[in-house]
């Protein structure tokens, strides 16, 4: 019997959702996707341990203030562990920039430009990498100067339309919609229990995808964030899928049948939108989850860059 996984590579580019070197080798991803806690986690197994011997090593032959080399150590690792996987898929890998520059439209372009440095000097090019950066107006900004320079970018923490249309306007590669973090905040909300076709995460991204291909969008739709299989079933057709190990284990050992529910050709009528920043923040302002949760996730993705850097401090002084 052909399990659920292979039914959904059959209509949806599978992407894993992990830093796992012997999970992405058994399940065989098309691309992987990073990010701070998934780059924490990893280098805390002993498939990086000499990764990080490696970084502390340079780092501490290197020059200037202590916290610019502690920065660059861990930008370093963050990219020995996307390089890792890039070995491994055929397709992408994503690494993130920064979480404290969110808010920095030139200080995340810089930070781009010194990851795709970092990869090139490792034999990586451009095209195996996308850079990820928060949906702030601020990171869809920088975005849009770097996909103009030929570096294609996820854009990721995407919880609203709105985010969606100025993803699209910037011409970005592919946006990363989040699924479980909105049921997150609604049942915590509200107190009620959603079954997948009600759940509103799954509701976001297909409004989005809808919108997308109704206008014919080129931006591809990457459902992120998976609290349950059922969530990823609800959206199968999608363009691509981020998930993780464990889910993606559930889904190959179920044989039961998967129904493509995400197509192209199956669109409703949804007009197009232009937005400038007044109305960006206007729009985000009035959509309480989405500014929480976006805040949220920005904290912390920034508490584990701090931790990864306090290790690094910590190794380099010792």
């Amino acid at each position: 019997m052909t399990s659920k996984l292979e039914q959904l590579r059959s209509m949806t580019t599978v992407v894993a959702d992990t830093g796992d070197i012997e999970a992405v080798a058994r399940l065989k991803p098309v691309d992987c996707t990073t990010n701070p806690t998934i780059v924490l986690k990893a280098l805390g197994t002993d498939a990086f341990a000499d990764a990080f011997k490696e970084a502390i090593a340079w780092g501490k032959a290197k020059g200037g203030s202590s916290e610019a080399v502690t920065a660059a150590v861990a930008d370093r690792l963050a990219i020995s562990v996307g390089a890792a996987l890039a070995g491994l898929v055929p397709g992408r890998v994503s690494t993130e920039v920064d979480a404290d520059l969110s808010f920095d439209t030139k200080g995340s372009i810089a930070k781009a430009h010194e990851i795709i440095a970092g990869y090139k000097e490792r034999g990586i090019e451009r095209d195996r990498i996308l850079i990820k950066l928060a949906s702030t107006w601020e990171g869809i900004r920088a975005a849009e100067v770097l996909q103009k320079e030929g570096i294609d970018c996820n854009l990721t923490l995407l919880f609203s339309k709105a985010q969606a249309i100025a993803c699209a306007e910037a011409n970005v590669f592919l946006i990363s919609p989040f699924v479980g973090r909105i049921l997150d905040w609604y049942k915590k909300s509200t107190g009620e229990n959603y079954t997948s076709e009600t759940d509103p995460g799954v509701v976001s991204v297909r409004s989005i995808y809808n919108y997308y291909k109704v206008n014919g969008i080129k931006t591809i739709v990457m459902g992120a964030s998976f609290r349950n299989a059922g969530e990823i079933e609800a959206l199968a057709g999608c363009d691509r899928l981020t998930i993780s190990p464990a889910l993606l284990d559930e889904l190959d050992k179920d044989t039961g049948t998967l129904t493509q529910v995400l197509s192209a050709d199956k669109v409703t009528a949804d007009p197009l939108v232009t937005l400038d920043e007044k109305a960006f923040r206007w729009a985000l302002n009035e959509d309480a989850m989405a500014t929480e949760k976006l805040a949220e996730g920005i904290r912390a993705f920034a508490k584990d860059l701090g931790t990864l850097r306090g290790q690094v401090a910590k190794a380099l002084s010792a």
